[in-house]
């Protein structure tokens, strides 16, 4: 087999299919959840704080000096960052918890009995004459 149409098989399954698109939702989810920190929960919290704009908060570690660059240490961003995954943790936990609370109903749910097969049921016929006669 070769590996153009091995690859082929394997990109046009159903779940590399459903992969891409979770991964493009994810990646838009993400997008979203970074403006929300930045642009919605962080700016009232600096505003609580004391007018703090985390996104600009840093430590020096080198200051700029002929032709290098100021190194700094972006604490402020790490902030922004941690909220950030914490808001897609929480999200991903409640999704995760929904699909399991889903499952965990479809598991419970008892399979109905088979119904007996042609011969079952001569033999239970069979069995039920036998015991009618004694």
């Amino acid at each position: 087999m070769s590996i153009l149409k091995e690859f082929r098989e394997f990109a046009l399954k159903g779940n590399m299919i459903d992969m891409a698109v979770g991964i493009i939702i994810g990646g838009a989810f993400g997008k979203v959840v970074t403006s929300l920190v930045n642009d919605v929960i962080m700016p009232p919290i600096g505003t609580l704080v004391g007018n703090v704009d985390f996104s600009g908060l840093s430590i020096p570690l080198r200051e700029a000096a002929e032709g290098k660059t100021e190194v700094l240490l972006r604490y402020g961003a790490f902030i922004n960052t941690l909220v950030d995954f914490l808001i897609v943790a929480a999200a991903i936990f409640v999704v995760v918890k929904a699909m399991n609370t889903l499952r965990r109903k479809n598991e419970e749910k008892p399979a109905e009995p088979a119904a007996p097969t042609p011969q079952e049921k001569l033999l239970t016929e069979i069995r039920d004459l036998l015991k009618s006669r004694s």
